[in-house]
């Protein structure tokens, strides 16, 4: 299924190894799943512990990564931000859930590489044509870099100032 297209839509995956940080000095190997696919095309898809009993499923907006390898991006459950480890680009995320929090670690390059492919599969802008659904509502549908995840639970809305 790597990198697929047939008539319906196009899956562009990689596997990478994250590590996860568990403080400055110690951090343990996550074999991990990069997955987009163009019948979802705001969203991405990683799957951490891969081959694993437990494997652990996240998805945010593919715009929030696009980001996140040039600038900090996201607030809340997702956060990705770029740096330099021993000279080399990594971006990290973190990631917080109702199970715990996480920081992991994973090579921009490969992110980036990944994210390249993504790109020339579902340009930025034309998510919608493969939706097949009109620009009024893909504007409603897209996630703003404010909404970084639709993973977040129900907040204040902003919906009452509007009825006033």
């Amino acid at each position: 299924e790597r990198g697929t297209n047939d008539m319906h839509h196009t899956v562009v995956e990689r596997e990478l190894e994250l590590r996860l940080i568990l403080s400055p000095e110690r951090s343990i190997p996550v074999p991990a799943r990069l997955g987009y696919r163009s019948d979802d095309p705001f969203a991405v898809h990683v799957t951490f512990h891969i081959g694993s009993d437990h494997p652990v499923h996240w998805t945010f907006a593919r715009e929030l990564l696009v980001e996140g390898v040039f600038r900090p991006c996201g607030h809340g459950d997702v956060r990705v931000w770029p740096t330099k480890v021993a000279g080399r680009g990594v971006v990290l995320m973190a990631l917080s859930s109702p199970d715990g929090d996480a920081l992991l670690q994973a090579p921009a390059a490969q992110v980036s590489a990944w994210l390249e492919r993504t790109l020339t599969a579902v340009p930025p802008g034309s998510e919608a044509e493969q939706l097949g659904i009109d620009d009024g509502l893909a504007e409603l549908l897209a996630p703003t870099p404010a909404d970084d995840l639709w993973l977040r639970g129900p907040g204040p809305s902003d919906e009452s100032a509007d009825g006033e």
